[in-house]
Order: C-alpha cells, then structure tokens, then sequence
C-alpha cells in the first residue's frame, strides 16, 4: 500500500511539473479567472442585484468547467498515445488504477490551484455585505466536487480518444450534455419521470444544493461514486489497451 502510494505520487508529481511549465497552464487559468469574472461582474451584474450572495459568481463554474475540464485532461492519454509512451507505461511496474489515480490528481490538483486563485473575489466582497461564510464553503465545497467527477469524465474520454483534438472535443460536448441536460425540462415538455432522470444524471443539478450552502448527503454520494465509476473505467480502457 505505502509503495503504491509512492508510485501514485511520483506519476503525480511528474505530470504536475509538466503542468506548470507548460504555457498551456497560464492559458487555461486567464482564461478561467477572467470568465468567472466576466460572468459575475458584467453578465449577472451583480452590483445591481444588491444581495449578498455568490450564487451568481458560483452559477459560472459548471459552464466554465464545460471549457476549462477538456483543457486539462485532452493531453492526459491522448498525448502518450501520439508519442508513444502508452505503451512503455504500461509496461513499467504501475497497475492501471495507479496510473489513473496519478493522472487523476495531477489535472484535479491543476484544477485545485484554479479554483484557490479565485478566492480574491469573495474576499473582496466580504465588507460590502453579510455574506454566510458556511454558504462560501459549501459552494467552494462543491465545485471541488463537481470538479473531481468531471475531471474523472474528461480523462476517461481522453483514453478513448486518437488524439487531443478529439479528447478535447469529445469532452467538451459530452461535459455540456451532462452539466446542462437539467435544463431541458425548462425548454420543453417532458414526462415528469424523465424529467426526475436527467436531473439525476446532471452534474450541475447535483451542484445546484452546495450553491444554496446545503451539504445534502445524496449529491455528496453522486460526485464521489461519478468519479471513482468513471476511474474504474478508465483503468479498464488501458487494461483492453494493454492486451489488445
């Protein structure tokens, strides 16, 4: 277990050093500190709505997550199997899931750097109102674990895909199926079942609780068996790989 561990971290580690010299990363957090900005400041105009809530800011992360999660995970497999280093990988004394769980908290700790460089904002509000500082947490709270089951979709994607064109475009239209399929009930009439069906199967919709500040055990559950599922799968993609 402890080696396992070693191995977990060190293949983290490895790809967290790529990531940071990597001028894709200051690509990816402009762009992500400037649309949450956006969205909150210009968008939903918050100075106008004269409430003190962050809803409106916290609304932005499932849409940017639609862009930002596609961007960190395209590379994670797609780019090893277009050098041909998947191969070798496999070969080297990692099991699948540790691989998985390598690349998993590389990009999710990417993303965790993400959200952190965010905080300014609120703080920043702070003294223009009485913001809840248990509703902050419970929203921060959920996009972390928002974030964790869609970066476990994105590299899931990514080991299916030929290359990063592909994995990027694949999860961004599959991550935009799955964060606002909720909404279809709004746009049209469906049967009330169905309707209970896909907001159980959008992400965003489970979201939506935490950004009300409410840490409901069911959505909890959601985000945690979505992301270790879409692992699981992921270790059976390279385990076909490995011996087809």
């Amino acid at each position: 277990m402890k080696n396992s561990l070693k191995r977990i971290l060190a293949l983290a580690g490895k790809e967290w050093y790529s990531w940071i010299h990597s001028p894709a990363f200051y690509g990816i957090t402009v762009f992500f500190l400037v649309f949450v900005s956006v969205w909150l400041y210009y968008l939903q105009r918050f100075f106008v709505l004269d409430t003190a809530s962050l809803r409106p800011f916290f609304s932005a992360f499932p849409i940017a997550y639609i862009l930002v999660i596609p961007a960190l995970t395209m590379k994670s497999w797609a780019e090893e199997k277009k050098l041909g280093t998947l191969e070798l990988l496999l070969t080297m004394p990692f099991s699948e899931l540790e691989l998985c769980l390598g690349k998993f908290l590389s990009s999710f700790a990417v993303l965790l750097v993400l959200l952190a460089l965010t905080v300014p904002v609120p703080l920043s509000l702070l003294p223009l109102g009485s913001f809840d500082a248990g509703v902050i947490w419970a929203e921060y709270a959920g996009a972390v674990l928002l974030g964790a089951s869609a970066v476990s979709l994105g590299l899931f994607l990514s080991a299916l895909s030929k290359n990063q064109a592909a994995a990027f475009l694949g999860s961004a239209v599959v991550l935009m199926a799955v964060m606002l399929m909720n909404q279809l009930s709004q746009w049209a009439a469906v049967p009330s079942w169905f309707s209970e069906l896909i907001n159980y199967l959008s992400l965003s919709f489970h979201f939506e609780s935490f950004s009300k500040g409410l840490l409901d055990s069911r959505d909890l559950a959601f985000f945690i068996l979505t992301t270790a599922l879409f692992l699981f799968l992921n270790t059976r993609v390279l385990i076909f790989r490995k011996w087809s």
